[in-house]
């Protein structure tokens, strides 16, 4: 969908995103009033998947501030909603927040964008039209949004701008100019599906050897490009994905620190404990903010691992090969 701008060129801004459904509503409505079958009468899960209970205990364990589940289920007993977790363990709903994922999902490339383009990583963003030597705002411009450029950039007030496709202009405190790899590296030339992340940009891109498919925005490490040793900054190297699970937890128990987080969705591992993962806890992408794992939204985050060497067989939950995985390139 094309929209007018000041001097009537247009520029292209992706379809509208369904206005999603709020969290607290769907806590609701994705719930029985029945108790399941299984569990009905008293009885306990047909199988200890979590590995907590013992015996005929009933309370198998105390959650922790900063704990997250996925939910099969829920159920009302006595007035009481209870959640059913993915390990059949059961807690009462009133102790917890319902978290709705980010519905955002990246471009492909160049059926919705092509290089040069700009991907707006915050809100507040503005296209300016010029005036004589002054910038005069001409529109607002959508977060997350891809926008066309004509290729000059140029410092105006002492920050550099990028020109869009019709002679607007965008402030790089707002957005990422993206373009193709000026150097294709051995990997591509060899035709392997890798991926391009840019810290300082917080931009991702995936290519099938020369040619790039796919942009989006990414959280990296909340330190930025500080001392991964150090800080909470994502490694910067040349890696190869050699772990891939559906789901996994990841936890923390640094003091002052501590969280547990279950079922976090596609994750696929590329050095120690660094992973490219969907984070259906925040909505900030474009923004650092991670311990150091490369956050994407759900949708971006299944599109990838479906993507990426090493192949997940059919009906597998994990898989890992330490030579044949897809190059990461975290820069």
């Amino acid at each position: 969908m094309d929209v007018p701008v000041a001097n009537g060129a247009p520029i292209p801004t992706p379809p509208p995103t369904p206005t999603p459904t709020p969290a607290p509503a769907l806590w609701q409505a994705r719930t029985t009033q029945d108790v399941p079958d299984w569990l009905s009468a008293g009885k306990f899960p047909p199988a200890n998947l979590s590995g907590l209970r013992h015996g005929d205990d009933l309370v198998v364990g105390v959650t922790k501030n900063h704990n997250a589940f996925a939910l099969l289920d829920t159920a009302v007993v006595e007035g009481r909603r209870y959640g059913i977790t993915t390990d059949l363990v059961v807690y009462p709903v009133d102790r917890m927040r319902p978290v709705e994922g980010s519905a955002f999902a990246g471009y492909r490339i160049p059926e919705d964008v092509d290089f040069p383009f700009a991907l707006v990583r915050r809100d507040g963003a503005e296209a300016y039209a010029e005036r004589g030597r002054k910038l005069v705002k001409a529109r607002d411009v959508a977060r997350r949004s891809a926008i066309r450029l004509s290729g000059k950039q140029r410092i105006i007030d002492g920050v550099l701008h990028f020109q869009t496709s019709d002679a607007l202009w965008l402030s790089e405190r707002y957005v990422s100019r993206i373009d193709g790899a000026r150097k294709m590296p051995k990997w591509g030339n060899d035709g392997e599906r890798w991926i391009d992340v840019s810290i300082a940009k917080q931009v991702l891109v995936a290519y099938e050897g020369t040619k790039a498919v796919y942009a989006t925005l990414v959280s990296t490490g909340e330190a930025g490009l500080d001392d991964p040793a150090t800080s909470k900054s994502t490694v910067r190297g040349i890696f190869r994905i050699h772990t891939k699970h559906l789901t996994t937890t990841m936890n923390s128990t640094v003091v002052g620190e501590e969280f547990e987080l279950k079922d976090i969705p596609y994750v696929q591992y590329f050095e120690d404990g660094y992973a490219l993962h969907a984070a259906y806890w925040h909505d900030d992408f474009g923004i650092p903010r991670s311990h150091g794992c490369i956050n994407l939204s759900p949708a971006d985050a299944k599109w990838l691992f479906q993507w990426t060497e090493p192949q997940l067989p059919r009906g597998w939950h994990s898989v890992r090969s330490a030579l044949s995985g897809s190059v990461v390139f975290v820069h």
